[in-house]
Protein backbone atom coordinates (compact mmCIF):
# COMPACT_ATOMS: atom_id res chain seq x y z
CA UNK A 1 0.00 0.00 0.00
CA UNK A 2 1.33 3.44 -0.91
CA UNK A 3 1.77 6.23 1.61
CA UNK A 4 -1.30 8.34 2.39
CA UNK A 5 -1.34 11.63 0.46
CA UNK A 6 -3.61 14.22 2.12
CA UNK A 7 -3.39 16.56 -0.89
CA UNK A 8 -4.64 13.77 -3.17
CA UNK A 9 -7.52 13.12 -0.75
CA UNK A 10 -8.50 16.80 -0.85
CA UNK A 11 -8.38 16.72 -4.66
CA UNK A 12 -10.72 13.69 -4.67
CA UNK A 13 -13.21 15.66 -2.56
CA UNK A 14 -12.99 18.58 -5.00
CA UNK A 15 -13.69 16.17 -7.86
CA UNK A 16 -16.65 14.68 -5.99
CA UNK A 17 -18.11 18.12 -5.37
CA UNK A 18 -17.87 18.92 -9.07
CA UNK A 19 -19.43 15.56 -9.99
CA UNK A 20 -22.39 16.17 -7.67
CA UNK A 21 -22.80 19.70 -9.03
CA UNK A 22 -22.92 18.57 -12.65
CA UNK A 23 -24.86 15.31 -12.42
CA UNK A 24 -28.41 15.26 -13.67
CA UNK A 25 -31.55 14.30 -11.81
CA UNK A 26 -32.88 10.80 -12.33
CA UNK A 27 -36.35 10.42 -13.84
CA UNK A 28 -38.21 10.43 -10.53
CA UNK A 29 -41.24 12.46 -9.54
CA UNK A 30 -42.73 14.08 -6.46
CA UNK A 31 -41.27 13.51 -3.01
CA UNK A 32 -38.49 11.23 -4.29
CA UNK A 33 -37.27 13.98 -6.61
CA UNK A 34 -37.28 16.51 -3.77
CA UNK A 35 -35.34 14.10 -1.52
CA UNK A 36 -32.80 13.43 -4.28
CA UNK A 37 -32.25 17.18 -4.85
CA UNK A 38 -31.89 17.81 -1.12
CA UNK A 39 -29.36 15.01 -0.75
CA UNK A 40 -27.40 16.28 -3.76
CA UNK A 41 -27.22 19.75 -2.19
CA UNK A 42 -25.97 18.29 1.09
CA UNK A 43 -23.44 16.08 -0.72
CA UNK A 44 -22.14 19.05 -2.70
CA UNK A 45 -21.79 21.19 0.43
CA UNK A 46 -19.96 18.44 2.35
CA UNK A 47 -17.59 17.62 -0.52
CA UNK A 48 -16.94 21.29 -1.26
CA UNK A 49 -16.13 22.04 2.38
CA UNK A 50 -13.71 19.13 2.57
CA UNK A 51 -12.29 20.12 -0.82
CA UNK A 52 -11.37 23.52 0.66
CA UNK A 53 -9.60 21.99 3.66
CA UNK A 54 -5.95 22.36 4.48
CA UNK A 55 -4.86 18.80 5.34
CA UNK A 56 -1.81 17.78 7.36
CA UNK A 57 -0.62 14.51 8.84
CA UNK A 58 1.41 15.12 11.97
CA UNK A 59 2.59 12.19 14.07
CA UNK A 60 0.10 9.93 12.30
CA UNK A 61 -2.90 12.19 12.97
CA UNK A 62 -4.81 13.64 10.02
CA UNK A 63 -5.87 17.20 10.73
CA UNK A 64 -8.22 19.11 8.45
CA UNK A 65 -8.29 22.87 8.87
CA UNK A 66 -11.41 24.46 7.37
CA UNK A 67 -12.15 28.17 7.66
CA UNK A 68 -15.93 28.53 7.97
CA UNK A 69 -15.86 32.27 8.64
CA UNK A 70 -17.68 34.47 6.13
CA UNK A 71 -15.34 35.95 3.55
CA UNK A 72 -14.41 39.62 3.78
CA UNK A 73 -16.15 40.44 0.50
CA UNK A 74 -19.53 39.04 1.60
CA UNK A 75 -19.60 41.23 4.72
CA UNK A 76 -18.86 44.37 2.69
CA UNK A 77 -21.87 43.97 0.38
Amino acid sequence: MSEFDPAAMIERFRNRAEAVKTRGLPPVEGPERARFKEQAQLDFMDYAILGDADAQVIDGILTLKIDLRPSETSSEQ
